[in-house]
């Protein structure tokens, strides 16, 4: 299908009041977690998602009752009381990387055989790096085609202990193994080496770890891995350590999402206007809470308060330098304001951004070459020079014509989301657009209640 601007508010109008959608990432691990700790839990405000859902078929076949609850905005999980594979087919988990990262770990420790299998896009994630580091820890796990990716067949045997583990490739993959590494015989003691991509991914694992009852010991939040993180340099290593614990049923409420909540904001700061953005917190662990660093340094006006947020923006950007290391979903939407801004941006330190849904730096240039952006790849980011912010009246003065242009989502959630707003300068259409139900089911409503209302054809 394709997506398509219909209008844009009355007198181009945009602004106004939202609540951020549910953080992904949160209700994943609330979700995996609520199924396999003691008791029934409760979680509010959840997104529900195709990759969501994805966590759901999974905890499920391991035997987790899981319900819908207070109009179908809540989940009330009861824990499987054994974890045992009780699925007898291999479990498709269609597009969702974390699914299939973190559930890899915790499917060793069933009493049977395990297969993820998923939808091609899924079968491209690399997983050899964490198969690897769990051999270690009694993971009996093997890609099915030996190439390292999906599908994966798991054999029981996980038992916990040490492993030390690249972290340069995924963050997910360090999430899995501290996650089932708690419910395991021995607990875990985890060594990270070099380069520590999405550090943030990781601080979110743990920060939910320990509302559901879970005390460990790690290095990574010391005043030396924080000057790293900002610097951008490589840490030697970071430490983990989790003795044998259980995770404990409790009622759960999942905060709003800095990812989703990128486009809305990034629309106003495009346009010009005002918008305030609820159920976004100031202690936020969630690395692309920099959407609102990123948006201030190109000129938009932030205020931050303790569960909100407010932008106003004249519709004047200008480029920026912008490490996004430990945010790499920001990419798509970075690259679209940089295409709107003036001047120069350049975005690095995002190399796995080339390991996501599809490879996110060399699809953003490709689309953004079919604007007649100018457009330098590099290995880890992308120099782009900016041009596209201009009236639609205007588009004859820029050698463009009126013509729509055809885009491609490359069936990736957030391209299709953050190339949609070129439709406030330029007629596109973006196929596959309707892709967006991976993380953003409400997309078209939100960015309706202010004022850009799309369509799919």
């Amino acid at each position: 299908m394709f997506l398509k601007i219909k209008n844009i508010g009355k007198y181009g109008k945009i602004g106004g009041e939202i609540k951020a959608p549910p953080s992904k990432s949160y209700s994943h691990r609330a979700i995996i977690l609520a199924s396999f700790a003691d008791g029934e839990s409760v979680i509010r405000d959840v997104l529900l998602s195709e990759d969501t859902y994805s966590s759901i078929t999974a905890c499920e076949s391991f035997g987790a009752k899981i319900k819908l609850i207070e109009n179908n905005k809540s989940l009330k999980i009861l824990a499987t009381p054994a974890i045992q594979n009780i699925s007898n087919d291999a479990i498709d988990l269609n597009n969702s990387g974390t699914t299939l990262r973190i559930m890899t770990s915790i499917a060793g420790l069933s009493s049977n055989k395990t297969i993820f299998t998923g939808d091609e896009s899924l079968k491209t994630r690399p997983m050899q790096i964490l198969l690897d580091a769990g051999r270690d820890l009694g993971l009996n796990a093997k890609s099915i085609n030996d190439n390292g990716k999906p599908p994966i067949a798991i054999e029981p045997g996980f038992v916990g202990g040490k492993t030390v583990i690249d972290g340069s490739v995924s963050s997910q993959f360090i999430s899995s193994l501290l996650i089932a590494g708690t419910i395991s015989d021995n607990g875990i003691d985890l060594e990270v080496k070099g380069d520590f991509i999405s550090k943030s991914y990781v601080a979110m694992t743990l920060d939910i770890m320990e509302k559901f009852g879970i005390n460990f010991v790690s290095d990574l939040f010391t005043k030396g891995h924080e000057d790293c993180c900002e610097a951008n340099k490589k840490c030697a290593s970071t430490f983990f350590k989790i003795k044998p614990q259980k995770y404990i049923s409790r009622e759960y409420t999942v905060e709003g999402d800095f990812s989703s909540a990128s486009y809305p904001l990034s629309l106003v700061a495009i346009m010009g206007g005002e918008i305030r953005v609820n159920n976004l917190f100031k202690d936020s662990k969630q690395g692309d809470k920099l959407i609102l660093e990123i948006l201030e340094k190109m000129g938009a006006n932030i205020t931050i308060d303790d569960d909100y947020i407010v932008l106003k923006s004249d519709g004047n950007l200008n480029g920026i330098d912008m490490n996004l290391n430990n945010s790499p979903d920001l990419l798509p939407t970075v690259s679209v304001l940089a295409a709107m801004a003036k001047g120069t941006t350049k975005i690095y330190g995002v190399h796995h951004a080339r390991f996501k849904e599809t490879d996110r730096i060399a699809k953003c240039a490709e689309e953004l070459k079919k604007l007649n952006i100018n457009v330098r790849e590099f290995d880890d980011g992308m120099e782009i020079i900016g041009g596209l912010n201009l009236n639609k009246n205007d588009v004859e003065d820029n050698n463009l014509d009126n013509s729509p242009i055809i885009l491609n989502s490359h069936n990736d959630h957030r391209i299709a989301m953050a190339f949609s707003l070129i439709g406030l300068k330029r007629e596109i259409a973006i196929e596959n657009g309707d892709v967006f139900d991976v993380s953003f089911p409400n997309f078209l409503e939100i960015m309706a209640e202010i004022g850009f209302y799309l369509e799919l054809e």
